[in-house]
């Protein structure tokens, strides 16, 4: 019997990681050989009697606090387990997956976005020298026996930024449910859909999929759709969402822009889009794009996207960089023809038809065999 810790601090239903996790527990607790532990702070996700929950809620008094305290107490447990996979920055863990990517190329890529004075006080803010601090450590720890991306991208992120064995990096794909997500979806459930936002049957209409609008590129979103004629379909949450609104408004298409909110199941909405955008300013990989190409969509994202890795130009969707609006807008137009929107998606559900939970369950299984036996 393996003893298995897997490490995430909180589990917030909207968010990709924590589905990764969800979806990885539920695979992996079929599995005889293995004995899983969740070592998190607060745990609102699946209840599987083979899987135990183990809470590490220190007292916080601010985000250094709370990093730095949950880390100290899930390393106290670590020398319990054969294998500690952390989805944490936490030093001695012996799986690290990189499933946020690397900090510090994260603030490089949002300092494009904000003022230059703002953009300096970010680096050398202390929760921020604190992450990339635990990350450096964390990455070059003697401890550390494997690193799982979910990208090329990350991977070529990691390998240049640290000193690290490159052997140890793997390149492991997030999985999708191809029988929730699936081009059927456009049937009732999607037409309803459209029909309750006023959508004509003839208008291209795009799905944005992503809470943190920031960082998943509303703005550009907007700016680019205010340029067509195609609706824009919202779903998600955003504390400025007011913000968002209101620039909506301002470029003038308020009235093609439908805010959803956050909703627990997305599903019928991809049902409803004719296409999919995610121009993020920088993202490992988002589960989204493959929720979207499983349910028929062809996918605009960004170059700062892992999800860049499995779009091909003009055949399941378009790449561009995330703050090239003319681009942006170019690719939308693109949706405009029906049949090339049909094409797309179909060639974007044939693309992830390998993005199975089995491959990502014996990708797993094979990873930590070959530590154990190392």
């Amino acid at each position: 019997m393996i003893k298995l810790a897997i490490v995430r601090q909180k589990y917030r239903p909207d968010g990709g990681a924590e589905r990764f996790v969800a979806s990885a527990l539920s695979a992996l607790s079929e599995q005889q050989q293995l004995d899983i532990t969740v070592l998190t702070r607060q745990w609102d996700g699946i209840k599987n009697p083979s899987v135990h929950i183990e809470v590490c809620n220190p007292f916080k008094w601010g985000r250094v606090s709370r990093e730095r305290g949950f880390a100290r107490a899930a390393q106290k447990h670590f020398s319990s387990f054969d294998i500690v996979q952390s989805h944490e920055r936490i030093p001695g863990c012996t799986i690290y997956r990189a499933g946020d990517g690397v900090h510090k190329c994260w603030l490089e890529h949002r300092s494009r976005i904000i003022p230059e004075a703002q953009a300096k006080r970010m680096k050398n803010d202390r929760f921020h020298r604190y992450v990339m601090d635990a990350e450096k450590q964390m990455f070059e720890h003697p401890k550390l026996r494997a690193v799982i991306c979910n990208s090329q991208m990350v991977k070529v992120e990691v390998c240049r930024e640290f000193a690290i064995n490159p052997e140890i990096v793997h390149v492991i794909y997030n999985s999708v449910n191809q029988e929730k997500f699936n081009p059927a979806l456009k049937q009732a459930e999607g037409l309803a859909v459209r029909e309750a936002l006023g959508i004509e049957a003839d208008a291209a209409a795009m799905l944005f999929v992503g809470s943190g609008f920031e960082r998943k590129g509303l703005s550009a979103s907007l700016e680019a759709v205010a340029a067509t004629k195609a609706h824009l379909i919202v779903v998600g949450k955003d504390k400025q969402e007011e913000i968002y609104q209101q620039k909506a408004r301002d470029l003038g298409c308020a009235e093609r822009v439908h805010f959803m909110g956050m909703k627990n199941d997305s599903s019928r909405f991809y049902g409803a889009a004719d296409g999919f955008i995610l121009p993020t300013i920088y993202d490992p990989f988002p589960n989204v794009i493959l929720e979207a190409m499983a349910s028929g969509l062809g996918v605009i994202t960004s170059t700062s996207s892992g999800g860049a890795e499995i779009i091909e130009e003009g055949r399941n969707g378009y790449c561009c960089d995330a703050l090239d609006i003319p681009a942006l807008s170019s690719a939308i137009n693109a949706f405009t023809d029906k049949g090339h929107a049909t094409s797309l998606g179909m060639m974007a559900r044939e693309t992830i038809k390998p993005f199975t939970s089995e491959r990502l369950t014996n990708q797993l299984l094979s990873l930590y065999s070959q530590i154990l036996n190392t």
